[in-house]
């Protein structure tokens, strides 16, 4: 069984228990587009930052990079809540590994 290696980094925030629960059900979701990513050779690095904006809405930033053979894919999203920060980098996500699953596999 192979397992996913990701590794996370928060600056000023702190999930709740509820969140980091969540986060890991989401981003084990990309596994479905691609195998590979589930690869020891892959790694997933998360890093999330709580920032003092003039628009609250753009107050949570999170960036995903995914690093895969041959490929390194990333996403940024800036909302108000992590969720929605974070479903808005599995959309941005989900078309560059189909297209790197169509080019490597």
């Amino acid at each position: 069984m192979h397992r996913m290696h990701i590794e996370h980094h928060e600056k000023n925030l702190r999930y709740t228990d509820r969140e980091l629960i969540l986060l890991a059900r989401k981003i084990g979701r990309l596994a479905t587009y691609c195998k590979r990513i589930k690869d020891e050779s892959s790694s997933i690095h998360i890093d999330a930052e709580e920032r003092d904006t003039k628009k609250k809405r753009d107050s949570i930033k999170i960036s995903i990079t995914i690093e895969l053979p041959h490929k390194i894919l990333r996403a940024e999203s800036r909302r108000s809540d992590v969720s929605e920060a974070v479903d808005r980098c599995i959309e941005k996500l989900e078309p560059q590994i189909k297209r790197y699953k169509d080019l490597h596999i």
